[in-house]
């Protein structure tokens, strides 16, 4: 039941990809507009998603699955760096290519989704992966994207995505709450993520023509890895570890993060090519063919860890 629910959301806001297509197409709007709205996601919505994920009462129950869906996401990111640094000694992966098959759209697609097929309480787990995401790609991912030869940690730490984490944080640490007026005001937010990143991808594809997208000769190889090869490997390793029996509701927690784990391209790597002027039409026709791809690869694989597990 839950993977027909899954396809379904991913139709829906693969639909919302082609909106974006049409508003540049009927001459509404421009294809570099959508700079715009990338930097909106990436520095207005995407933190307040973090922060409003945290909004919630405290309980041990909900900190011990937290800190399981943390080490989820931890262990599964070194995975894929690490099987990212062998095939780019094979295939000589560039460094957009690396950050594309690395990190994932856990916050653009996965928030929604979670909220649809779960509800608002269950959203704290998505942070995990969105927690542990943020650090890596805002050091490790950015380097890679803007071809960089070392971290700044300066810039790391002060940057509003870093910023946000820390502040959701702590405040479930200590059991702080902000007013609800500012909670309300994160949620409707919270829900616009989604879809602007959709938008932002359509646009960018309207600014190509739609048969280069396919004609690129790596993005085969790049869906592969991205949407099979990685997704087979987590989905293995959740079930020899058995940890779903170390915390009340482990199961579903792992769940997310395996949703969290197997989403297409992270749209924040196709935002950070346009902000950083890198190649974006890579990065989009990536973006655009994986989430393609995960109408049936997402469902297919939460169809086999609910059989397996």
């Amino acid at each position: 039941m839950i993977a027909v629910l899954l396809a379904k959301q991913i139709a829906e806001l693969f639909l919302i990809i082609f909106l974006g297509f049409l508003l540049v197409k009927l001459k509404i709007l421009k294809t570099r507009d959508s700079k715009v709205l990338s930097a909106i996601a990436l520095y207005l919505l995407n933190p307040c998603v973090v922060i409003n994920a945290f909004q919630i009462t405290y309980s041990d129950d909900i900190k011990n699955g937290l800190l399981l869906a943390f080490a989820a996401a931890f262990v599964i990111h070194i995975v894929y760096i690490v099987l990212t640094w062998l095939l780019e000694k094979v295939f000589h992966l560039s460094g957009l290519e690396q950050a594309s098959v690395i990190y994932t759209n856990a916050g653009n697609l996965i928030v929604p989704i979670v909220l649809s097929l779960f509800g608002k309480e269950w959203l704290v787990y998505t942070s995990g992966y969105m927690v542990v995401q943020a650090i890596f790609l805002w050091s490790h991912g950015r380097m890679m994207i803007c071809e960089e030869k070392s971290v700044s940690l300066r810039k790391m730490l002060l940057n509003v995505n870093m910023i946000a984490s820390l502040i959701g944080i702590f405040m479930f640490a200590f059991r702080l709450k902000f007013p609800a007026l500012v909670v309300e005001t994160m949620e409707m937010l919270t829900a616009m993520l989604g879809p602007v990143c959709m938008l932002v991808a359509g646009m960018i594809i309207a600014g190509m023509a739609l048969k280069k997208v396919f004609l690129f000769k790596r993005i085969y190889l790049m869906v592969f890895i991205k949407m099979l090869l990685y997704p087979f490997i987590i989905l293995f390793l959740i079930k020899v570890s058995r940890t779903e029996w170390l915390v009340s509701n482990g199961n579903t927690i792992l769940l997310i993060s395996l949703l969290a784990a197997i989403a297409p391209m992270a749209a924040s790597v196709m935002q950070m090519t346009q902000v950083y002027d890198k190649d974006s039409e890579y990065a989009s026709a990536i973006y655009f063919v994986t989430t393609l791809v995960c109408i049936a690869t997402m469902p297919a694989i939460i169809w086999l860890y609910q059989i397996w597990l």
